[in-house]
């Protein structure tokens, strides 16, 4: 089963996508399996992290920030594009992420949360949820 959905985002945007994701788990009448999330995206990445802290994701935005910054200074000559750096951060962040399905539950830690890292934008973006699982006997195939 795949799901797709949409989203707006701003410029280094940092976007909670949990919520969504565990209700397509639900709604899929998944029972056990793998579920992926997935970006076709170079300029935005995926991570998980704590939802406790409202400012923690502002610091790693700025941490990132600051190990990549926006302008880049090149070592070789080539046509660089101007969002380089949100190449960057999207080959070490990743653009997808995997997570088990247990007993109809998304597996999650306590604390972990699913986000659509956005570092370039604003944009329009897209994600797609793929579920690979046992369905309930009493779900609707899709």
């Amino acid at each position: 089963m795949l799901y797709h959905f949409e989203l707006q985002t701003k410029h280094n945007d940092f976007i909670a996508l949990t919520g969504t994701v565990q209700k397509t788990v639900k709604e899929s009448g998944a029972v056990d399996g793998i579920c992926v999330v997935y970006i076709p995206h170079t300029t935005a990445g995926l991570t998980v992290t704590s939802f406790w802290d409202p400012l923690g994701f502002e610091d790693i935005m700025n941490e990132t920030n600051r190990l990549i910054p926006t302008r880049i200074d090149f070592k070789h000559q080539h046509d660089t594009p101007q969002d380089a750096a949100g190449h960057i951060k999207s080959s070490l962040v990743g653009v997808s992420l995997t997570f088990i399905i247990e007993g109809g539950e998304l597996f999650l830690g306590h604390s972990q949360g699913i986000f659509f890292m956005e570092f370039d934008g604003p944009r329009k973006r897209e994600y797609f949820v793929k579920i690979i699982a046992e369905l309930n006997q009493g779900a609707a195939s899709r």
